[in-house]
């Protein structure tokens, strides 16, 4: 249960990130870095549920 809410908070923080990105933070300069930090967070999340689900973890 513990695995599915850290999955649960790493992607709201992908989220969140993504959307200032996306978002406030478009002009910014590291704008790209933030939406590759994102997807980033996705993949981690994705890895962690396929673990999960497939009995890995």
């Amino acid at each position: 249960m513990a695995l599915w809410i850290f999955c649960g908070f790493i992607l709201l923080s992908a989220t969140f990130i993504l959307m200032l990105s996306m978002g406030p933070l478009k002009a910014a300069p590291n704008a790209g870095a933030l939406r590759t930090v994102a997807f980033v967070q996705f993949a981690a999340a994705a890895l962690l549920a396929v673990a999960r689900v497939a009995g890995a973890a």
